[in-house]
């Protein structure tokens, strides 16, 4: 059972890098924000606007899995996807700055939501994907500043602090398939 050290920890942490996160994107123009890294791989190509199109994306994904943990008991949640962003990814270099990174503070909103409906006892209910493997809802919550971390070190041109652990050891390419 999580304790209200460790949620508060959670929110604390999920707020910190979020607004971390939004500081570093909009110091950026729009135009800076279009360019892509020439020599980046997988996700790190991407430009920061496709960054933070792909955050919101996976906000919601995280999110589903989260809830799928809840409602059922131990889900693969392998095709699970949350509600498709008012701005994807594919669309995020014709947008701005602004408009991105408020669809990032609206689902972040309904994420706390989620996060405030859950008792102690459900952090700990778990759910399966084949990437990441079996989690409990509190590691996929930490997933969120994790993933947000890893993405403000990429818009600033630094080598990540944070890397993801693949179950297969490889980073999905997912311009090029279905979301995750």
């Amino acid at each position: 059972m999580a304790t209200p050290e460790a949620i508060r920890e959670l929110l604390d942490k999920m707020t910190a890098e979020r607004d971390a996160l939004l500081a570093e994107a909009e110091a950026l123009s729009d135009e800076a924000a279009s360019f892509a890294p020439p020599d980046g791989e997988g996700e790190a190509q991407w430009c920061p606007k496709e960054q933070l199109a792909h955050l919101a994306e996976m906000e919601t994904s995280y999110r589903a899995w989260v809830q799928k943990a809840l409602d059922e008991d131990e889900p693969d949640v392998t095709g699970v996807q949350g509600e498709r962003p008012a701005i994807r990814l594919t669309q995020a270099r014709e947008r701005t700055i602004a408009e991105l990174a408020a669809q990032l503070r609206d689902q972040r909103a309904t994420t706390l939501a989620l996060i405030a409906s859950m008792t102690p006892e459900q952090f700990e209910r778990r759910a399966s994907q084949p990437m990441f493997g079996s989690l409990t809802a509190m590691q996929w919550l930490r997933s969120y500043y994790r993933h947000d971390r890893m993405h403000r070190d990429q818009m600033a041109g630094r080598d990540p602090s944070y890397k993801p652990k693949f179950v297969g050891g490889a980073e999905p390419d997912q311009r090029r398939g279905s979301r995750i």
